[in-house]
């Protein structure tokens, strides 16, 4: 089949899928099956190969995406109900001062944002934010504009979260080296997600009065239940920061060391992601459970709950890994990257922007980083990069699927709601916010692809 013949087909099954989960409320899980199906037949595929080739995408890519995952949730949910978080903030105030809440707020968030899905710990951050916006009279757009932009930022970069470790398991990239970039790019985000919110907020933004409401009538209460017993920030650091260490020590080991190396080996053991998430979670059963006394069945009871909201999530991801299979087995994949290659257009762009026009036509910051890296997984095999170059394209396709959130998005109506902006406020602060960090995110990350180059 001819390169525009395939190409026409590709370009046929984004659209459809973008129809069916905006236009007909498909769910993605669904929707992304039935795409792959339906390109599969009209790429060609015989039939005899086409659900043994679909199978292949879904267990290529869940090997390593549900582990992690599951995993990640877990330990999120932990440090969720035992009141971790309101710990994590409370210290970061402390220690950099009253007049510094924001920052201390945006840098508490920064942190707990590693293990614990965006809207999951947006939503557990929002007491707090009510709490000291309450203290310092000020309206909950002030201080929780910047918590949610650093929060999904370091969402669509950073190991466990669904979108990076299924878009790396696609394109066969190093989790520790993108986990390494992604947060050391996370870094000066967070900074300029404060002063982009505090100029933003130059603007009044009129409270929606349900959210007024809800405003007027909080009264600090615990999300924990538990807050006389809520782990120290020590524990909770500790939690998020022992796993990312043993991950960083596999990194340098596979870099340092030729291969063969015994104690190479041995560092790839115990820093890759699944170990170290597991150590994390042996640490929470001593530094969590253990401390607020949970029995063992409160224990597997917390644990438990964080699975099926991770399901969905997993099944997802799995949808995109069979997207993926398709389009390199039919040769869509390999089309592209000739086409590609012939405009001279550089891979890290097209990642970013395919991924960027996909996350504001459909909303899923998931959807569109996974479907970019299917669309441009050949291209990257091609390209016979090294493992930190490739985990700069996963990072960059990540960084797109960062801006333009809007009204398709389910996080532009957790963050509007809960700090009472209306759409049109929403679209003025929230939707600006995104695109900038992911602008800013990808400008950071073409900079370190050009001193790797």
């Amino acid at each position: 089949m001819s390169t525009a013949a395939l190409l026409g087909i590709a370009a046929g099954g984004i659209a459809l899928l973008l129809l069916l989960i905006i236009r007909w409320q498909v769910h993605a899980f669904v929707a992304m099956m039935l795409v792959s199906l339906l390109v599969a037949l009209a790429a060609g595929m015989p039939i005899g190969d086409v659900i043994s080739t679909m199978i292949a995408g879904m267990g290529g890519t869940l090997g390593s995406v549900a582990i992690l995952v599951a995993l990640g949730a877990m330990l999120g949910r932990m440090i969720e109900v035992s009141g971790g978080a309101s710990s994590l903030a409370n210290r970061f105030t402390q220690i950099l001062g009253p007049s510094r809440v924001p920052a201390a707020l945006t840098a508490a968030a920064l942190v707990l944002s590693i293990p614990v899905f965006f809207d999951v710990g947006f939503i557990i951050l929002v007491p707090i934010i009510y709490g000291f916006c309450k203290a310092a009279k000020v309206d909950p757009v002030k201080f929780g504009l910047p918590v949610a932009g650093i929060m999904l930022a370091v969402h669509v970069v950073v190991p466990p979260h669904p979108g990076i470790v299924g878009g790396a398991a696609v394109l066969k990239a190093d989790v520790g080296w993108i986990t390494l970039l992604g947060l050391a790019i996370c870094l000066p985000l967070a900074p300029l997600s404060q002063y982009l919110s505090r100029w933003l907020n130059r603007k009044h933004y009129t409270m929606l009065p349900t959210t007024a409401e809800q405003f007027k009538n909080f009264a600090g209460e615990s999300t924990a239940g538990s807050a006389l017993r809520a782990p120290g920030v020590g524990a909770v650091l500790t939690l998020i920061l022992v796993p990312l260490a043993l991950i960083m020590v596999g990194t340098t080991g596979a870099t340092m060391l030729p291969k063969g190396d015994p104690l190479r080996n041995v560092l790839g053991f115990i820093g890759a992601p699944m170990f170290a998430l597991m150590v994390a979670i042996g640490l929470a059963f001593w530094l969590i459970a253990r401390q607020q006394r949970w029995t063992r069945e409160r224990t597997n009871e917390v644990m438990e709950s964080a699975l099926p909201p991770a399901a969905t999530v997993i099944l997802v991801t799995g949808a995109g890994g069979v997207f993926a299979k398709v389009l390199t087995t039919t040769g869509i994949g390999t089309a592209l990257s000739q086409t590609l290659t012939a405009a001279h257009m550089p891979l890290i762009l097209a990642g970013f922007a395919i991924a960027l026009a996909l996350r504001a036509a459909q909303g899923s910051a998931t959807v569109a980083i996974l479907a970019t890296c299917g669309l441009l997984a050949e291209a990257v095999t091609a390209g016979g990069y090294t493992a930190m170059q490739t985990a700069l394209l996963a990072v960059a396709i990540g960084f797109g699927g960062l801006g333009l959130s809007h009204v398709n998005d389910s996080g532009f109506w957790i963050v509007t709601r809960y700090l009472g902006l209306s759409v049109a406020d929403g679209l003025r602060s929230w939707t600006v916010l995104t695109t900038v960090l992911g602008l800013a995110g990808f400008a950071l990350t073409w900079l370190l692809w050009v001193a790797v180059a």
